[in-house]
């Protein structure tokens, strides 16, 4: 007999696997992992049923699409099987018998991501008796209830993120060797049964975003390492007693009252999350919690820092953020030598007085936007030579930014949005190329910007608006590779765009000038530079990307930028990666309006209003068919209005007023939808709806 072996196929980009493929010729193979491949896609091939000795299947990632092939019940011996993660079962109803039971060796079976539909039957879960991996997750059309049998075998089930609904019956008791259930995101209703507390092996529990009612069940306080976002009024007291708890996660339900006395004796405790609930702060709890790590306090009733924070050593994790602490930050608190400590959120609250001196070592995340604080910005802060983002927007922080700031190696994004910040801007980059975002805008800074943010490799976002930096146009920054967002609006810059050979902006995606005194013309080689606005990225239909959503992996910083939209200046939190948008208006720019604008194909937003642009409005504009506002009022601009526009089906906002064009108005879909504000102040315009 064949030693077993595994045939690994690593970048094979076929569009099929012939049904006589010698593959299936290879009778005593045990192991075949098809994962991570393209096969653009193909079907499952249904000779697969020839590998009789097959034990390990795994089809993951390899874009098969289709039924699962019935032959697939041919391999008796099978023990794992993956299909793929782009498995398309989206027609199938497995209310109807499906070829997973197929072997009683099997012990793993992952069908997430598969698009499985139908309802879930308890015969489903019936054979193989063997079965200790069962993951069925992130298929939301999969319906169903919780099944009503005895399993004693599995170690692993995962049924989160579908529609599976009804009350969890009391037989999941009987999954007595079950490490993690994950019922995260369904739809079960009513109360836990008390028989969950017969789980006496598990370890990772989640129960969270469900319906579920009632109190939690004083069987499960000996049982539990874990308890995660539970839908309930209170905490049995065996729970509060329970010294081997580790992770408790409490957050979204309906606790009020001071912070909770009784979990002080939760003496193994390292990560407690009480966010979301209406909790207050008491000066009077004396709690230790000796190995706490991570404790999360956010949108809450706190008052006041929570004084039993005095006694905690080792945190790493602190959330206070979104709650109703007012006033100065206490001296003992910025006094603690919290050496682990690496994420400090204090944002959305009403602190005042000045930033005190912190004595954080090893912070990495200090959050502190959305308060009253006030004063300068301490030199002492650069001595958190660890940070990786810092945000203190929406303050009323004053004078000059510490030049050490420039020099922070590890600093990814620094938000100083909407202070009172004057003098000049320090050397970003000065000493390492790690600085993704820099948004400055709101603010009195003013000299050049500085030439330091050449060493910027990485930056993604620029935004100095709407202070007083002067200067000519920075062609220089046009070299940074992943500069996408450039924001300089409102500010003492003069002087034509370059159109030196080094002008690239490769990637960018959103490019205002507005409100400058730039003059001269729009050199037509600038816009044919902006590659990113020419195609937009490969995604998945109906896909929509926000920049700046996965920091270190986590969601701790959106970007958000301001925008003349359709003639109102509107923020956005987050910036849309498909939302790329040009705005020149109220400079002094003259000559006529580019025809290499009609390159621009993914464009959304293009204002040149306020200017002295002359000649006709070109006809090529009509190719932008992803245009939704358009507005070129105020210049000298002559000629008829191209009948071309009225191509562009996703215009909501024209206005090509105070100009002097002539002729009818053109009809089409989106014409018609505007008013006589889109064209005033033309007096040779005529037609409707000037005539309405």
């Amino acid at each position: 007999m064949l030693s077993p072996w595994t045939l690994v196929v690593v970048s094979l980009l076929a569009i099929f696997i012939p049904t006589a493929s010698s593959l299936f010729q290879l009778h005593h193979l045990h192991t075949l992992n098809l994962a991570y491949n393209d096969f653009n896609p193909s079907l499952t091939p249904h000779n697969i049923g020839r590998l009789k000795n097959l034990r390990h299947l795994n089809l993951s990632d390899a874009y098969f699409l289709g039924k699962i092939p019935t032959e697939i019940s041919y391999l008796s011996n099978l023990v794992s099987l993956v299909p793929s993660y782009l498995l398309s079962l989206f027609n199938v109803n497995i209310s109807s018998p499906i070829p997973v039971n197929i072997s009683s060796s099997l012990r793993y079976l992952d069908l997430r991501y598969t698009n499985l539909r139908g309802v879930l039957t308890e015969s489903f879960f019936l054979p193989p008796n063997s079965l200790e991996t069962l993951k069925l997750s992130d298929n939301d059309l999969l319906k169903g209830v919780f099944p009503k049998i005895h399993r004693s075998n599995t170690l692993l089930m995962d049924i989160s993120f579908t529609g599976i609904s009804g009350e969890l019956p009391h037989s999941v008791g009987t999954f007595s060797s079950l490490n993690i259930l994950n019922l995260h995101d369904c739809q079960f209703s009513g109360s836990i049964p008390d028989s969950i507390g017969n789980l006496t092996q598990i370890t990772e529990l989640d129960l969270s975003v469900n319906h579920f009612t009632g109190h939690i069940p004083s069987t499960i306080s000996h049982t539990f390492t874990s308890l995660v976002q539970l839908l309930f009024s209170g905490l049995p007291d065996d729970i509060k007693t329970n010294p081997t708890l580790e992770y408790l996660y409490l957050s979204n339900n309906q606790l009020s009252g001071s912070f909770p006395q009784s979990l002080a004796n939760l003496t193994n405790l390292s990560t407690l999350d009480l966010s979301t609930n209406n909790i207050t702060s008491d000066a009077a709890i004396n709690i230790t919690f000796p190995r706490l790590q991570l404790l999360q306090l956010s949108s809450c009733e706190l008052k006041d820092f929570p004084y039993f924070l005095r006694n905690v050593k080792t945190l790493e994790v602190l959330d206070m953020s979104k709650n109703k602490i007012c006033g100065q930050i206490p001296n003992w608190f910025s006094g603690m030598r919290w050496d682990s400590l690496e994420f400090l959120n204090l944002s959305h609250n009403s602190l005042t007085g000045h930033l005190p001196q912190f004595h954080y070592r090893s912070l990495e995340h200090l959050d502190l936007k959305f308060n009253s604080l006030q004063g300068p910005l301490i030199s002492s802060i650069c001595n958190m030579s660890w940070l990786t983002l810092l945000d203190l927007s929406h303050n009323y922080f004053t004078d000059s930014v510490p030049y050490c700031l420039g020099f922070i190696v590890s600093l990814d994004v620094l938000d100083l949005i909407r202070n009172n910040f004057t003098g000049s801007l320090p050397p970003f980059c000065a000493l390492s190329d790690s600085l993704r975002t820099v948004v400055l805008n709101g603010n009195r800074f003013e000299g050049p910007v500085p030439m330091s943010l050449l060493n910027c490799d990485d930056l993604e976002i620029l935004d100095v608006g709407n202070n007083a930096i002067n200067g000519t146009f920075p062609a220089w920054l046009g070299t940074l590779p992943e500069l996408q967002v450039l924001i300089v609006n409102s500010n003492k810059f003069h002087g034509p765009i370059s159109t030196r050979k080094k002008f690239y902006f490769p990637r960018l995606r959103r490019f205002d000038l507005s409100q400058n005194e730039f003059s001269g013309s729009l050199p037509a080689e600038v816009f044919r530079n902006f590659k990113a606005m020419i195609k937009l990225d490969d995604r998945e239909e109906g896909e929509i990307e926000y920049m700046g959503q996965n920091m270190n992996g986590d969601q701790i910083y959106e970007d958000s930028v301001r925008l003349m939209i359709k003639g109102n200046n509107i923020e956005l939190e987050r910036i849309s990666t498909i939302m790329t948008t040009i705005d020149l208006s109220s400079n002094h720019f003259e000559g006529v309006i580019p025809k290499t604008l009609k390159d621009l194909s993914s464009l959304w937003l293009l204002n040149l209003s306020h200017n002295n642009l002359i000649g006709h409005i070109p006809m090529e504009l009509g190719r932008l068919n992803t245009l939704e506002s358009l507005d070129l009022s105020w210049n000298r601009l002559t000629g008829k209005i191209p009948q071309e526009l009225t191509r562009m089906n996703f215009l909501a906002f024209l206005n090509l007023s105070q100009n002097h064009l002539i002729r009818p108005i053109p009809h089409g879909p989106q014409f018609n939808t505007f008013e006589n504000d889109s064209y005033g102040g033309n007096l040779d315009l005529c037609g409707p709806p000037l005539s309405k």
